[in-house]
Parts: C-alpha cells; sequence; structure tokens
C-alpha cells in the first residue's frame, strides 16, 4: 500500500459517505431517529457510528486514546454530523499528507475503549477506517428502505471508478 493508494482510498470513502449523506439529508426526524432492528438502533446513530470509528483512529494517530466513542446526541440531526465530518475530513487528508510515504508503516501504540493496549500500522488503521465505514453504508441503506426512504446512489468502489472514468473522460 502506498500514499497514490491511500488517497484514492481516502477519495472513495469521502465521495461515498457524501452520497449517504445527501440521501439522508431529505429525511424526517421521525425517519432518521426511528428505531430499526440494527446494529446501532437508527439510521442517525449508525450515521454517528460511522464518524465516530473515524474520529477515534484519528484521536489515535495523535497520540490519544479516547475512552469512549462519540454518543448520536452528540449530533442531533444531519447537519451537524455533516460539518463535524468535514471538519475531520481535512485533518485526516492532512494528517495522510503529513506522514509521506515513508509515514505509511508507522507503528501506533493505543489503547481501544476497553483500555486493552493495541498496536497498528497506519495504512491499516485507515483501510480498516474505509472498510468499516463501507459495511455500515449496507446498513444504511437497508435502513433507508425500511423507513420507506429512497436509498443512496451507489456506493460500491467499482461505482466510484466508473464515476471518476466518466468525470476524467
Amino acid at each position: 500500500m502506498n500514499l497514490t493508494d491511500l488517497r484514492l482510498l481516502l477519495e472513495y470513502h469521502y465521495w461515498a459517505r457524501d452520497r449517504v449523506l445527501e440521501a439522508v439529508r431529505p429525511l424526517s426526524t421521525e425517519q432518521y431517529d426511528r428505531l430499526v432492528e440494527n446494529s446501532f438502533g437508527s439510521i442517525h446513530a449508525t450515521l454517528v457510528h460511522i464518524y465516530a470509528a473515524e474520529w477515534i483512529s484519528y484521536s489515535r494517530w495523535i497520540g490519544e486514546s479516547p475512552k469512549a466513542l462519540v454518543s448520536a446526541e452528540t449530533y442531533p440531526d444531519v447537519p451537524s454530523l455533516e460539518q463535524a465530518w468535514q471538519e475531520l475530513e481535512v485533518k485526516v487528508r492532512a494528517y495522510l499528507e503529513s506522514l509521506g510515504e515513508e509515514g505509511l508503516t508507522r507503528l501506533y501504540d493505543y489503547r481501544l475503549i476497553n483500555g486493552q493496549a493495541s498496536r497498528s500500522v497506519f495504512w491499516h488503521m485507515l483501510q480498516h477506517v474505509v472498510n468499516h465505514a463501507t459495511y455500515h453504508r449496507g446498513q444504511i441503506t437497508t435502513l433507508l428502505r425500511q423507513v420507506g426512504a429512497t436509498p443512496p446512489q451507489p456506493t460500491d468502489l467499482i461505482a466510484y471508478y466508473r464515476t471518476m472514468s466518466v468525470q476524467q473522460g
């Protein structure tokens, strides 16, 4: 995995995030917060979980080991979550660039939420951020259907590649 590959993964990650947010913006508060059978109980909580996992990874990269994920109540609506996520995106992109090619294999020592010591390579952690979000975006697609809303445009990696190749001519 090299810097070009990780930049591409991040581009895909934020492109897919934006497609999901576009699908979620028109929801009523009732749809957004409706309790559904899922890992996190609502579209709202699932979206905040995706954000929180990215936030905790970034926190670990900068030497912090948060003891809890961000709760859904921290971001009560789509605009507040979207603003925080866009701010985090700027930080994540800048951090990746600051590492350069040689920093991608840097080892990070941190504590898991349960206090257990852990160690991971940067590029593994960044891949996890993208893969984890992909998993939960799939859940959100199903949840949108369950609340009677339209799912996002496709967020698969191949859809990203196709979209980019059309845009690049």
